[in-house]
């Protein structure tokens, strides 16, 4: 089945009831969005009463809602299901052990993307091929696999639908999300439908914001032209990967929304449990801090992998106080500077005690993790003689999209002249994302 982006966004809007919205969204940093576009839907009644019951909000994932409508999209189908840890139900079963366990699934296959089904792997690996001991499936590994190879997996394992769910963190660099592109892109070639079951975006979903993506520049941390932080949900990115960039061949798609959620939420204010999606992703604070600070990675600086506080500490063996001070002169939005000492049990100067600083938000609403990001990068070259790019040019400017972030600290730009180089193609985008947003 093929459909046009009128008639998918029609089709998706009126999946039964599973469909929510919110109250309009704003824009923080004084950059305000125009109001978004949405679709209209009715308020979850048990959504509502637990709001009334504890004063905070209940969010029902995809899931919740696909289980309470008795899986009716997925009636008659062989069913496979691209997941990880970050798959559970709201008292934290793994969605795949319920759905094994429900003869109104006919589940065979589960296909583990980076880090694994299990969630045992680091950054840049996987699980491989295994049979799950707790259901027996078979789970097949799909990391760095796409095209005809990918379609390929998904014929051997005999599916007619593949369902998608996966906690994302919103930055385009989180690779989870060029997952689901590649599935969807995979399951044209190979005759199969695609359903996203809908998840919190748990830095809000309120702006996009940072560089576009040069497509020059595509990379399995950013495969099309979307910001640094997208701002959308992964059912409304799958919206607008079917609309923008699989239009001449669209997949069969199905969302199954979320009830309960708006875009000003941060993930605690969702009631839902959080489970690290990747390992060193353990905290919703993780994620609000990390569309800035992952830009440490294609740094010689240690982004605090292998610390209990990944990408919230950053330093190296030479940097001291001096640090934290220029980037605290820089008065950036929501955030302080601490000096700070650390060893990290693994990865960059594993086992030695490096210099350098700790991330303190004191205002989420204010903090911009992508300008945070840059005025750190701008200041640890200019306070530290031994700042170099790791391991070479390539890696930051496929992080960022293109060569200008790099190119301009390199020429002793500050936070504001390069934040401000891509104001037009942001607007752009935004444009764009309107036409996608789901949720008010």
């Amino acid at each position: 089945m093929s459909l046009s982006r009128r008639g998918l966004l029609a089709a998706t809007g009126a999946v039964g009831a599973l469909a929510a919205a919110g109250p309009a969204n704003a824009s923080p940093h004084g950059s305000p969005e125009p109001p978004e576009a949405h679709a209209p839907g009715p308020a979850d009644p048990a959504s509502s009463s637990a709001a009334g019951r504890t004063g905070r909000r209940r969010v029902r994932t995809g899931f919740d809602r696909l289980a309470a409508a008795g899986y009716a999209p997925l009636a008659g189908q062989r069913v496979g299901v691209v997941t990880n840890p970050s798959g559970i139900t709201s008292d934290v079963r793994h969605i795949v052990d319920v759905m094994h366990a429900d003869e109104r699934v006919d589940l065979v296959a589960v296909f583990g993307p980076e880090h694994g089904f299990r969630g045992t792997a680091q950054a840049g690996g996987s699980e491989g091929r295994y049979d799950d001991p707790a259901t027996g499936l078979p789970v097949y590994d799909t990391y760095r696999l796409s095209g005809q190879k990918l379609a390929d997996v998904f014929t051997a394992a005999g599916v007619d639908t593949i369902v998608f769910d996966i906690q994302d963190v919103g930055a385009r660099f989180y690779t989870y999300i060029w997952t689901l592109y590649d599935c969807m892109r995979s399951a044209v070639l190979a005759g199969k439908r695609i359903v996203v079951l809908d998840r919190p975006n748990p830095v809000t979903g309120r702006w996009a914001s940072g560089p576009v993506l040069d497509r020059a520049f595509a990379s399995f941390v950013g495969l099309e032209p979307i910001p640094q932080t997208h701002g959308l949900t992964v059912a409304e990115l799958a919206l607008l990967f079917n609309g923008e960039f699989l239009r001449e061949r669209p997949v069969e798609l199905e969302t199954v929304w979320m009830s309960g959620w708006r875009r000003s939420d941060f993930f605690d204010g969702t009631g839902l449990p959080w489970v690290p999606p990747s390992p060193n992703m353990p905290t919703p604070d993780t994620a609000l801090v990390y569309p800035g600070t992952c830009l440490f990675e294609a740094t010689n600086l240690s982004e605090g992998r292998g610390t209990t506080r990944p990408f919230e500490l950053l330093g190296a063996k030479g940097l001291d106080g001096r640090w934290a001070g220029a980037a605290n002169a820089l008065e950036l939005p929501g955030v302080r500077f601490r000096e700070a000492y650390f060893t990290p049990t693994f990865s960059k100067f594993r086992g030695e005690t490096v210099g350098g600083v700790q991330l303190h938000v004191h205002d989420r609403e204010e903090f911009d993790p992508v300008r945070t990001g840059i005025g750190l990068l701008v200041t640890a070259k200019r306070t530290w003689s031994g700042f170099a790019w790791w391991p070479d040019t390539g890696w930051i400017d496929k992080l960022t999209g293109s060569t200008r972030v790099r190119t301009m600290i390199d020429a002793g730009a500050g936070p504001d002249e390069i934040t401000a180089v891509w104001r037009a193609e942001l607007a752009e985008f935004r444009s764009v994302r309107r036409r996608y947003l789901h949720y008010r």
